[in-house]
């Protein structure tokens, strides 16, 4: 079959490395891949998601992808780019982990209908039964030693200090996946991150060694961010695709705040766009739309489209002058709470709530600035509570008088700063 899977990849710079003979291969007839997961966590987040969509392009090129989910070598930890050796994880922590990421996977490909449905396979299904003695004649035989310690994941981490055998072995243990699928799934590709290379041709190489078989690599480059950092952190962590780790309104902000210099790669790693569409964007050279376009898209794709609505209006309600108390009010408590957690804030007890006897008081306290600056801004005509100007008569007004959205919290505002004042109970 003819397919424009490496094609599509090359223009949105998907490919890091790729064995020679991959490209034929997929023009030949319709190819299983896969790509392995450790369960290390509950929820997929950024990174994961960029491999991901590898997986989403192969199956719309007419392709089969496989999910491999590490039951097994999530039990072990893969060295690849880890400085330190990894806390092992117990067997009901992986399995919890598991459903969690199986229940994300779910959304992006199609397990249901045609030749190249989607389908899910677990390493522990095919390790639980086999032997220590078994696996070394199985797969350790045939990788010799300075082979596998040739490989940049094993070599990085004993100039660092060393590794275990456990997680020493892990090359062998993906090395045999790759084999388990091979010979009983005709699985002739494996993908993955470009830190996986080493792991991968392990597994094309005891494909070759154990049974004269051939199978291919293809792997895509780690998302970093024009300053060579790594992409899909945020000054909290990981971004999480789960809305509980990481919200809605989190991940959209997440995106709206990337650098205008990433946005070309993200646009096209991250989305669905076509060339055209991603092109005409560019075209258009307005960083600020275009983020404002990225973030719905990618609110939409991980959440949904009213979710994606609704953190959008949440967003535009900060900067909308005519923004007013309902609309702050109708926001649901959680999606508030994730508005008012990105502005400086200051809580005040209820004793120190009742110190401050005026309006002045309260927002020299609040915006940390002396009284006769506060003064100066509302004679300026600067300072606003709840988007409403505050006046020269209203100065010594107590701070009672100003109605508290969601019953705590007062915004404010002086020249194009947005603090907020929360009352504690």
């Amino acid at each position: 079959m003819t397919t424009d899977f490496i094609a599509a990849l090359q223009w949105r710079g998907m490919i890091h490395d790729m064995m020679p003979g991959t490209e034929a291969q997929l023009q030949k007839e319709m190819t299983t891949a896969y790509i392995g997961f450790d369960p290390t966590a509950d929820s997929l987040h950024i990174g994961n998601l960029a491999t991901m969509m590898l997986l989403k392009h192969f199956q719309l090129s007419g392709h089969k992808p496989l999910i491999l989910v590490g039951g097994a070598t999530g039990r072990i930890g893969d060295p690849s780019g880890k400085k330190a050796e990894r806390t092992l994880l117990e067997p009901e922590e992986v399995e919890r982990n598991i459903a969690g990421q199986l229940s994300q996977m779910r959304k992006f490909l199609n397990f249901d209908e045609g030749d190249n449905r989607a389908e899910i396979v677990n390493n522990y299904d095919w390790f639980k039964d086999i032997g220590f003695i078994d696996f070394l004649r199985e797969a350790g035989k045939h990788l010799p030693v300075n082979y596998m310690m040739a490989k940049d994941s094993v070599k990085t981490r004993l100039e660092s200090g060393g590794l275990s055998f456990a997680e020493f072995s892990y090359q062998l243990l993906q090395a045999y996946d790759f084999y388990h699928l091979y010979s009983t799934r005709n699985c002739r590709l494996q993908m993955g991150g470009s830190d996986q290379w080493g792991n991968i041709t392990s597994g094309t190489e005891l494909i070759r060694r154990k049974c004269g078989g051939e199978a291919f690599a293809l792997t895509t480059p780690l998302v970093t961010k024009a300053d060579g950092t790594k992409f899909g952190k945020s000054e909290q962590g990981n971004v999480w695709l789960d809305a509980a780790r990481t919200s809605p309104y989190k991940f959209y902000q997440f995106w709206i705040n990337v650098n205008d210099a990433d946005l070309p790669k993200l646009l096209r790693v991250f989305t669905l766009m076509s060339r055209e569409e991603i092109e005409a964007l560019e075209a258009q050279n307005n960083p600020q739309h275009t983020k404002q376009v990225l973030a719905e898209y990618m609110t939409t794709f991980i959440h949904s489209a009213e979710e994606a609505q609704q953190v959008q209006q949440a967003s535009r309600l900060l900067f909308d002058k005519k923004a007013s108390m309902d609309a702050f009010e109708a926001l649901p408590d959680a999606l508030f709470a994730d508005v008012v957690e990105v502005l400086p804030s200051r809580s005040f007890t209820v004793e120190q709530w009742a110190a401050c006897t005026s309006t002045v008081d309260l927002l020299a306290e609040a915006l940390e600035i002396s009284k006769g600056e506060v003064r100066r801004s509302i004679k300026a005509n600067a300072l606003s509570i709840n988007k409403q100007k505050v006046s020269e008569a209203q100065s010594n007004d107590s701070p009672d008088v100003w109605p508290l959205i969601k019953g705590k919290y007062l915004l404010l505002q002086n020249g194009k700063k947005q603090h907020i004042a929360q009352k504690l109970a």
